[in-house]
């Protein structure tokens, strides 16, 4: 099994011990950041008549936080830079744990209640992210099997990204468009690879339609 997998992908075990803690303690922080800056900016009411709320307001970085498609493409950037699939596992699980924990502890403490049910969804998402994480990274290669998880990551940010049916198919914001191209991007080995991984994700996506 080992050898398969390192010939889809070979990890790159030259890392020092102390840089790898390094490493993912600053994914868990920056985890805890977003988590709390997300939640903060949810809170946060607008005046236009401050500067910097007024730059926030332009950006519109609270909506940008509420998209589903952020964290997801967040998660396949940690994942695929890393530097093997165990580590690819470990830092996406401790960015989430940082992200949902200050999330809801930053609710409970500043907002006032505590979203039980919302963050049980985030909570199960954080369970699975290592083994996704760990699939993820052997996406960035230039294997076939590489290129059927691109497939399959790009049917997923299809459907978050976009409103897609089996006759129509609309944009839903610039921002959920821009995480998509950063996807590409992110994943990107050969323009063939993309080509084809593009194409399988868009029939699994009409394919999924159909029979949903």
């Amino acid at each position: 099994m080992k050898k398969w997998l390192d010939s889809i992908r070979k990890p790159n075990k030259d890392i020092k011990i102390s840089k790898k803690i390094i490493y993912s303690l600053l994914i868990l922080l920056l985890g805890i950041i977003l988590g709390v800056f997300s939640k903060w900016l949810d809170n946060l009411a607008i005046n236009d008549a401050i500067w910097w709320q007024h730059i926030l307001g332009i950006l519109d970085l609270r909506n940008v936080f509420s998209y589903f498609g952020i964290w997801i493409f967040l998660a396949i950037t940690i994942s695929v830079f890393s530097k093997t699939p165990l580590r690819a596992g470990l830092n996406v699980f401790l960015f989430f744990v940082g992200m949902t924990v200050s999330y809801h502890l930053y609710t409970i403490m500043f907002s006032g209640f505590n979203p039980k049910s919302y963050m049980m969804i985030w909570y199960g998402i954080t369970a699975i992210s290592p083994i996704l994480a760990f699939i993820c990274w052997y996406a960035k290669s230039q294997n076939k099997i590489s290129i059927l998880i691109c497939s399959l990551i790009f049917c997923v940010m299809l459907r978050i990204c976009f409103s897609i049916g089996i006759w129509y198919f609309n944009l839903k914001s610039i921002i959920d468009t821009l995480l998509f191209l950063g996807t590409i991007i992110v994943l990107y080995t050969k323009p063939k690879n993309s080509v084809y991984s593009l194409i399988i994700g868009l029939a699994l996506v009409f394919l999924s339609c159909a029979i949903l």
